[in-house]
């Protein structure tokens, strides 16, 4: 008797379920796409409002693009433009003209340059900060200046609530 309870005790121990240790996965913050598709929409029409044919890029703060927009007639440079400067803004979490003037102040700073080949160092590119966090770059690309691709995506970051 006492052995055909001590193979059951056994037999139940080995069958019981395991009791998994439940782990906490971290969490990142990300842009959602309908997020990232008003923000560039909304820089792309601001450029297209004062007669520019731009691009515009959404770069995830994973450096996949999330979301390119073209204006029609824009040149064919515009969308590498704009991926870059989206890339080099998600990626060092800075606005472009910002980098480019750091980079410009000091000559040890020029390897930045070269550190990724996707990064495109010219105004245009800002971060996307939502609540703090960096979740990814906005870039223009393909306006008679810089400082006017800036002002388009800017215009692009207040219609998500993203803007400094």
């Amino acid at each position: 008797m006492i052995r055909k309870l001590a193979l059951a005790a056994a037999a139940a121990t080995l069958f019981a379920p395991l009791t998994a240790t439940a782990q906490t996965l971290p969490t990142t913050p990300y842009l959602p796409l309908d997020i990232a598709t008003k923000a560039a929409d909304a820089a792309l029409k601001a450029c297209v409002a004062e007669g520019h044919n731009v691009s515009v890029a959404i770069v995830a703060r994973d450096g996949s693009t999330k979301v390119l927009l073209k204006a029609d007639n824009s040149g064919p440079h515009t969308a590498t433009s704009a991926t870059g400067k989206a890339f080099t803004s998600a990626a060092m979490g800075r606005d472009t003209a910002g980098l480019a003037g750091f980079i410009a102040s000091k000559p040890a700073n020029e390897g930045l340059r070269d550190m990724d080949p996707r990064m495109v160092i010219q105004a245009g590119g800002l971060p996307v900060k939502i609540g703090g966090a960096l979740v990814a770059g906005i870039g223009v690309g393909g306006a008679p200046s810089g400082d006017i691709d800036a002002g388009c995506a800017t215009a692009g970051l207040k219609a998500i609530g993203a803007a400094e």
